[in-house]
């Protein structure tokens, strides 16, 4: 009988110990989960544009492509000068426009003589392309390269040798300048222009005459993992308005099986994405400092503010999008001071408004927490590791997360990230505060994504509550943070 007994507790310390040991599996990704190089993008969340061309010296945002090489003479071209402005601001990219729509290449192309070798700038023997990817590696940015689709300048625009001209540059863009992290090219396709001296209007099908899957196909050979931008991607999509701002509601996924660079009436989609899209392709946020993209001197006291900037950061950023922010060089080929100071300013902003995480190491509990490993604890949304996370059991999709700050403190921002390498999951979501003993809400939002802040009424509360109302599959979140 007592041999019998101890077997039988023997049995149950084992099968306990065993429930224990058991392994907690991790949630399953929904499709479509970014890739590695996507992810990188997310990670970098602010990233800079530099237009600079003949329109810099004619006062033009667009050239007709019949601009003199002879006008393009910068005076203090300082290449160095924007990538340590940019590094200082916090920006992790530099995208140079290498060739805008007038054509006029900022290196010394051997498949055109519209080009800076035949400028004045450093006797036709300067590289404005080779010294803006060099002062980036100097100062530890990732280089870009903007190249426009349309040519107002080559007469072969519209027929199929142009397709082999505009295959020519990319080929020497992504062979003789290092690493290039981005491509982007827009919609712009086709107009009036000169056109080698013809001088005429040219209509083009945007959605045929570039043939891009077979162009990106042989970038990718060059360099694999180039992310292309484009209205439709494939790599990162137009969020659809140049005024800085990502939608409310931003899935990072969207079906791209009739989208292409240039078709009208499909900004509100890119603007929103879509929730049951095919591929992930992220919304980037592209504005200008200044209401042009090219310099212009009239322009200098409408330089945006650092807090314009830090507005347009939360409806980018702080909607789960990445911000591409444009600062053109002046004529001396310089970045402009107010543009500097702007700059300068924004980053201290930001630093002030969201340089403390008030929730960091902060005691967090949740109503549910995957097979109640501490593997999937709510613990993992304050520990600040951005690999750590919290997940809810397969069959929980409306689940509430606690922030216990100890002490009353004022609460101004709230910051949430899911863990997007398993896919983007959470479709609505509300935040409360403790005050006069109950909760009481003071945000509602629909997507989060890899980032999303929510700017409030400033509250003095000592508990913060996340309620997960609606999501594609169990919530997978990795930071609250608070501000």
């Amino acid at each position: 009988m007592k041999t019998n007994f101890i077997s039988s507790l023997l049995l149950f310390v084992s099968a306990s110990a065993f429930a224990q040991t058991k392994k907690v599996l991790p949630p399953k990704p929904v499709y479509p989960v970014p890739s590695a190089q996507q992810l990188a993008w997310h990670e970098m969340e602010t990233n800079a544009f530099v237009h600079f061309t003949t329109n810099t010296f004619t006062d033009k945002e667009w050239g007709y492509g019949d601009e003199k090489e002879s006008v393009f003479n910068p005076s203090q071209l300082n290449a160095k000068q924007w990538a340590k402005t940019l590094k200082n601001a916090g920006f992790k990219t530099m995208i140079l426009t290498c060739k805008h729509h007038d054509g006029f290449c900022l290196w010394p192309s051997k498949y055109t003589e519209h080009s800076v070798k035949n400028s004045p700038y450093k006797n036709g023997k300067g590289d404005v392309v080779k010294e803006a990817s060099e002062a980036a590696k100097k100062y530890g940015l990732h280089f870009g390269v903007y190249l426009s689709p349309w040519d107002r300048n080559q007469a072969t625009y519209g027929t199929p040798a142009y397709i082999e001209y505009y295959r020519n540059q990319l080929k020497e863009l992504f062979t003789h300048y290092g690493k290039v992290t981005e491509m982007w090219f827009d919609g712009a396709n086709g107009g009036d222009g000169y056109y080698g001296g013809k001088r005429e209007a040219r209509k083009i099908n945007g959605a045929t005459y570039y043939d891009w899957p077979t162009t990106l196909k042989m970038i990718s050979k060059i360099q694999p993992g180039v992310l292309f931008f484009s209205d439709a991607g494939p790599g990162l999509r137009w969020v659809g308005n140049e005024r800085g701002m990502a939608g409310e509601t931003n899935w990072n996924t969207i079906t791209p099986d009739t989208l292409f660079a240039g078709k009208g009436g499909i900004e509100d989609l890119l603007n929103t994405g879509s929730a049951d899209g095919t591929k992930w392709i992220p919304a980037e946020v592209d504005v200008s400092i200044r209401p042009g993209w090219f310099y212009h001197s009239s322009e200098d006291d409408k330089v945006k503010t650092p807090q314009q900037l830090f507005d347009i950061y939360l409806s980018s950023v702080g909607r789960g999008s990445t911000l591409l922010l444009n600062i053109p060089p002046d004529r001396r080929g310089l970045f402009h001071e107010n543009d500097v100071k702007s700059l300068e300013g924004f980053q201290q902003l930001l630093h002030k408004e969201l340089g403390n995480n008030l929730a960091k190491n902060a005691n967090a509990t949740a109503t549910n927490y995957r097979g109640k490993s501490k593997q999937f604890a709510a613990a993992n949304l304050t520990d600040g590791n951005k690999k750590t996370y919290w997940a809810t059991d397969d069959n929980v999709i409306k689940a509430s997360v606690e922030i216990d700050l100890k002490k009353t403190t004022t609460v101004k921002y709230i910051l949430l990230q899911e863990y997007i390498q398993l896919g983007q999951r959470v479709k609505s979501f509300t935040v409360e505060i403790w005050k006069d003993d109950e909760w009481q809400q003071v945000a509602a939002a629909t997507t989060i994504g890899y980032k999303r802040i929510l700017k409030i009424e400033p509250v003095i509360t000592n508990k913060v509550r996340v309620n997960i109302l609606e999501a594609k599959a169990s919530p997978v979140l990795t930071n609250v943070a608070l501000y």
